[in-house]
């Protein structure tokens, strides 16, 4: 199994985390499967790492610039991005392999979790992003999000990360000026897809792996800019609009979209069926959530079937809540918390093989276009 050297982990959290005042704990969450029959092996790995890297963690306490590590467990939620529940279990020995086994002597609430660590790791099965983004913001500590995470993203630690930052600060400063974002999509290099996204009093977020400041929180491996369309609830209706394709399997589904919201599904196969069942019964998913500028792709990373850093090589665009990015679509909008959900589409040939991002245009407050990506590669850099 490939692996951090110890010099190589204390590297990444000194990028990640730079050190503050205060800085004293850091605290590894993970979730446990509730049965057997629910885990898999990419979850069995992913458990072994956190475990690893807090018996690591403990050996570098002076490169840190830290004085305690706290590995916390807690039952799963079973959806990504949901709430968390009320209480973490502090494990000083080995996690255990299903929560029925998480040891109550040691149950402590979240909001004790965050009031006495001020960094955190979150290698998690079902992604913990949106419950920390928030909690970040009110409790002051600073957390990298690694839902998926798995060996074969460690290469994607190791990449030049002060370069990886400033493609992100380019994007940046171009989407924060931009009024729309203009799509073009080519399916089987024959028929075409316009989609126009609305930016209106949005602000883009430079997800580079680093945050210094208190109450930041983001994914890790990171390599990205992204930013929520403008979802409408300012008096103006969202001018978000158009046609977007989307490959599951070998099937294409065709959403016609108006004011940032899924209105219909136009296609006619197998999963277009079911999408509009879905969208019938949580039609919070349609909610256009983010639209995503990776550059991971540029460094030579490769997609390993895990979102977390599939969605870091290239553009995306992700379906459903959007509050923990500063969009109004949060959980209570969706049926229960399991229900809850922010799925990403990655528009990259490894997959969706079909579908080529022909075109991506900013256009600025001067009527100013400017093109970001043509055929599928940045024309920025």
């Amino acid at each position: 199994m490939e692996e951090l050297t110890k010099q190589e982990l204390v590297k990444v959290l000194n990028f990640v985390f730079p050190h503050r005042e205060g800085d004293k704990s850091i605290a590894i969450i993970v979730d446990i499967p509730n049965n057997s029959s629910q885990d898999n092996e990419s979850w069995k790995e992913r458990r072994n790492i956190a475990e690893k890297w807090s018996q690591t963690l403990k050996q570098v306490f002076d490169q840190l610039k830290i004085e305690n590590v706290n590995l916390y467990a807690y039952k799963n939620v079973e959806s990504g991005n949901a709430d968390l529940p009320e209480n973490a279990y502090l494990v000083n020995k080995s996690l255990p392999h299903i929560s029925a086994n998480l040891p109550n002597d040691d149950k402590i609430p979240f909001t004790k979790v965050f009031e006495t660590n001020q960094l955190f790791l979150a290698p998690t099965e079902y992604s913990a992003t949106a419950p920390l983004k928030i909690a970040a913001k009110r409790y002051g500590f600073r957390a990298a999000t690694m839902p998926g995470f798995s060996e074969k993203m460690i290469p994607a630690l190791k990449v030049d990360f002060e370069s990886v930052n400033k493609r992100i600060q380019v994007l940046k400063e171009k989407l924060d000026i931009a009024n729309t974002v203009s799509v073009q999509f080519t399916v089987d290099n024959e028929k075409t897809y316009n989609m126009v996204f609305d930016l209106f009093q949005r602000v883009a977020h430079a997800s580079s792996g680093c945050f210094p400041e208190k109450g930041m929180a983001g994914n890790l491996p990171s390599g990205e800019c992204y930013i929520v369309p403008y979802e409408g609830g300012l008096g103006v209706a969202s001018r978000t609009k158009g046609h977007l394709p989307v490959q599951f399997g070998d099937e294409i589904v065709e959403y016609r979209v108006r004011q940032n919201n899924v209105s219909k599904v136009l296609s006619p196969g197998k999963v277009s069926k079911e999408q509009i069942k879905y969208l019938q019964k949580e039609p919070a998913y349609g909610n256009i959530a983010e639209l995503g500028f990776g550059v991971l792709a540029d460094f030579g990373i490769k997609p390993i079937g895990e979102i977390l850093l599939d969605e870091k090589l290239g553009f995306h665009i992700a379906f459903g809540r959007s509050d923990h990015f500063g969009g109004i679509t949060g959980p209570a909008m969706f049926s229960s918390p399991k229900a809850v959900v922010h799925v990403d589409r990655v528009y990259i040939e490894e997959i969706q093989p079909r579908i080529q991002i022909s075109s991506v245009y900013f256009e600025y407050p001067n009527r100013k276009k400017e093109l970001i990506i043509k055929k599928g590669k940045y024309v920025i850099w």
